[in-house]
């Protein structure tokens, strides 16, 4: 989607989720041709003209100021996720600036650094959610069905954003597969405005509009979230419920890689299935 096109159905879906009501308007009631709020009360509330507001939202005026901006994301209630990402879509960068990101390549260190965690389920994640290694632990967790190797081939690599709404073995993982579903869905929309010249990541979302209703729905509603930490509740075949804490890390020398570690609060029984399934990922090997 072109950057302006996104911009506009960003500020579109904000607008839609606030009523004149919440924000301190008098709604004298009558047929409102579009949910929550028309572009021109926006406009007023944040200062700028009507006409100012709806060239910015068609993607006409590249230069907003910060004031602008900043009074937008006030009335529409964004959280700093959600200011960010519109900051970044008012504000593209120049063409000649831009560029394709390059083919996605592993240090070895980080690949040692996995193993060296050891009994720690640990991934690393690229910007367009490609799994580029994962040591047994996480492979045993997340995705035993797939060939451990399967990160190492380019062409075969596993993707967290497929598994989410492709893949039968994942949608049972996730005891809460909807908000799952949401977070991969926020972390893809902040991903396609940082790297809008990422053909992967453009086929991507396609491929999943296509094939995944639930995917698109969730895509047009545009959530933005940075997926830092949350508390996954897992249904794991083998080792039955697990409730685990998923961190991720941003790794800043690697281009938008992230590391994700999965750990049990000590002393409860998901510690406990933790360990009987590294002893079961053990016996494998």
């Amino acid at each position: 989607m072109e950057r302006s096109a996104e911009l506009g159905e960003f500020l579109r879906t904000r607008r839609a989720r606030l009523t004149p009501a919440e924000v301190g308007l008098t709604d004298f009631g009558g047929r409102r041709r579009v949910p929550g709020l028309r572009r021109e009360e926006l406009a007023q509330l944040a200062g700028v003209s009507a006409g100012y507001y709806t060239r910015l939202e068609q993607g006409h005026s590249p230069n907003a100021s910060d004031a602008v901006l900043d009074a937008i994301a006030r009335v529409l209630r964004l959280d700093p996720d959600e200011r960010a990402h519109l900051y970044a879509l008012a504000r593209p960068a120049r063409p000649a600036a831009r560029r394709r990101p390059k083919p996605e390549r592993l240090r070895p260190a980080l690949r040692a650094m996995l193993t060296a965690v050891g009994d720690v389920p640990a991934l690393v994640v690229g910007r367009s959610a490609d799994v580029l290694a994962w040591n047994r632990m996480a492979h045993a967790l997340l995705a035993a069905h797939l060939d451990f190797d399967a990160p190492d081939r380019p062409g075969d690599r596993p993707n967290i954003a497929r598994l989410v709404f492709l893949d039968a073995h994942t949608h049972e993982l996730y005891a809460d597969w909807r908000a799952k579903a949401r977070d991969t869905v926020a972390d893809l929309r902040r991903a396609a405005a940082r790297y809008p010249d990422d053909q992967e990541l453009a086929a991507l979302v396609g491929e999943l509009t296509m094939k995944s209703r639930d995917f698109a729905a969730l895509w047009s509603a545009h959530p933005v979230r940075a997926c830092a930490h949350y508390v996954r509740e897992l249904r794991h075949p083998l080792v039955g419920p697990l409730t685990l804490i998923n961190e991720t890390l941003d790794l800043p020398d690697d281009d938008r890689q992230r590391l994700a570690l999965f750990y049990a609060e000590p002393g409860t029984p998901h510690e406990t299935g933790l360990r009987l399934l590294a002893d079961l990922a053990r016996d494998r090997n």
